[in-house]
């Protein structure tokens, strides 16, 4: 019983937490990445995820503009040693949209990955 309740008010407080934005996935580019990680990386995204959702504004520890490019930013994740990138932009304001991501091996992000999210975000203003 006590945990029934304690379920219950968790389940209240998520659900009185105001969202200042809305992520949402486009077709299964994203998808495809989360579903090969390990669960404790799928936990660190998910924790992410409901941060800049929730956070007026979010530090660049999470989420980062690509410099010299048009919108595109990344969303920034470590799990203890692993880091991993997802790329999103933004589509009528508040609402992300999650292109791809990637475990990042150097310090600098991978040329091939910005133009893939770049392709991504055409596709998906096109199919709009």
């Amino acid at each position: 019983m006590l945990y029934f309740r304690t379920t219950n008010l968790y389940l209240h407080l998520w659900q009185s937490i105001k969202k200042n934005r809305k992520i949402i996935f486009y077709k299964n580019y994203f998808e495809d990445f989360f579903a090969n990680q390990r669960p404790k990386v799928k936990d660190k995204i998910i924790w992410t995820f409901d941060l800049i959702e929730e956070l007026q504004q979010i530090p660049e520890t999470y989420l980062k503009h690509l410099e010299d490019t048009d919108g595109l930013y990344e969303i920034r994740v470590q799990q203890a040693s692993d880091i991993f990138r997802i790329f999103r932009f933004f589509d009528e304001g508040k609402l992300v949209v999650l292109a791809n991501g990637f475990q990042k091996k150097t310090q600098k992000t991978p040329k091939k990955e910005i133009e893939k999210t770049l392709k991504i975000r055409e596709e998906y203003y096109e199919d709009k």
